[in-house]
């Protein structure tokens, strides 16, 4: 083959257009997006089904201090914390948790009964709320989910608002999920 032929383009060589690669590629990060983002959101809906699974466990704990002291957890400021539980200690009136016991404990020496090993300080990114009324024997907890359309937010509203408007003095939010006294 000749340098003229070469350069004169008489010979077809195979391979793909500047435009058919760009087509390719920007269908490629097109699609990459999309995943990144379902992937994203099915992390957040995970992150607000362990709030949900936290926020019934301490819910638990909460009925079985009940049954102990035949009276819920006060709420109070703790460790620069406000709205947070004060049932531990010997006599279930101090900060959780207490040193050397675990997080939510009460009675004897300050830890003979356990009623939750580890609290869920942080639910997901998200701190939760604990309100308690003596005058009713009432407790509230909230915290915020990330998916703000969750279902279940609503449904936490009709079980609890009328529970928690007087304890945190408004009614929940729309995004706030909460659990509370039966």
């Amino acid at each position: 083959m000749k340098i003229n032929e070469i350069l004169k383009g008489d010979k077809k060589v195979g391979g793909f257009t500047l435009i058919e690669l760009l087509v390719v590629i920007s269908i490629i990060g097109i699609l990459a997006t999309l995943i990144v983002a379902n992937i994203n959101e099915a992390r957040g809906r995970a992150r607000d089904a362990r709030t949900k699974q936290d926020m019934y466990q301490l819910k638990t704990a909460l009925k079985l201090y009940y049954n102990d002291h035949y009276k819920y957890p006060a709420a109070g400021k703790c460790n620069s914390k406000y709205n947070y539980i004060r049932g531990c200690g010997a006599l279930g009136t101090d900060c959780c948790p207490v040193d050397g016991c675990p997080e939510f404990a009460a009675g004897g020496t300050g830890c003979a009964t356990t009623y939750m090993n580890k609290l869920p300080v942080n639910l997901g990114n998200k701190t939760f709320s604990y309100y308690y009324s003596s005058v009713t024997d009432t407790y509230c907890i909230k915290t915020d989910l990330e998916n703000k359309s969750d279902a279940d937010i609503a449904n936490s509203w009709s079980a609890c608002n009328s529970v928690c408007s007087p304890l945190i003095r408004r009614s929940l939010q729309n995004q706030e999920y909460a659990v509370c006294s039966d």
